[in-house]
């Protein structure tokens, strides 16, 4: 992978255990020479990324919406900055420059662009590897609620390695370079487990 796509807060939340694992992801995606890919933000989770990939010589790309741009929330450091009109064309853009996406703890934007993502590859538009990084069990609620859903016939068992999970960048980016796309017709398959 020579980039990854980036999802996280646009705060920092309550325990500086997410800043400190954002900071170490950036350190590991500079010191990798992967380029980082995430949504322009100086603030938050997302600033502390950035910051940590620029500061060991690394690169990072952001793809910022013009309304947030105008409000001055764009990292004045960026390698690249790309502007674009909607939240809908930061998420495709970011998504065609990517080459693996990492979501850190968040709200419902990072949800949002997490799911986004895992549902295309789920659909197979694109084989790219999807992480959790899940800092102090932050999402283990949600990892919960995955598995309920999947025993309740909502997604296919096989779809809940669509998402790797770890507890550190090393050990997570570890697992997503063993990642290989699930093989097969999406509704071929969808067919089989509805008819199970």
């Amino acid at each position: 992978m020579r980039s990854i796509g980036v999802f996280c807060g646009s705060s920092s939340g309550n325990d500086s255990a997410y800043v400190s694992a954002a900071s170490s992801l950036g350190v590991l995606l500079a010191k990798e020479q992967i380029e980082l890919v995430w949504g322009g933000g100086h603030v938050g989770l997302m600033g502390v990324v950035a910051d940590s990939v620029l500061a060991e010589g690394g690169r990072v790309f952001g793809v910022i919406p013009s309304f947030m741009a105008d409000r001055e929330l764009a990292h004045p450091a960026a390698t690249e900055m790309v502007v674009v009109e909607s939240m809908h064309a930061r998420k495709a853009a970011m998504a065609d420059r990517a080459e693996g996406f990492v979501a850190l703890p968040g709200g419902f934007g990072t949800l949002d662009e997490l799911f986004e993502i895992l549902t295309w590859a789920q659909l197979h538009l694109h084989g790219k590897p999807v992480g959790l990084l899940n800092v102090k069990g932050f999402f283990d609620p949600l990892l919960a609620m995955v598995k309920h859903m999947s025993a309740e016939g909502f997604i296919k068992p096989g779809h809940l390695a669509l998402l790797r999970v770890a507890e550190t960048p090393v050990e997570l980016l570890r697992t997503m370079r063993a990642h290989t796309a699930p093989e097969g017709d999406w509704l071929d398959q969808k067919l089989a487990f509805d008819a199970r």
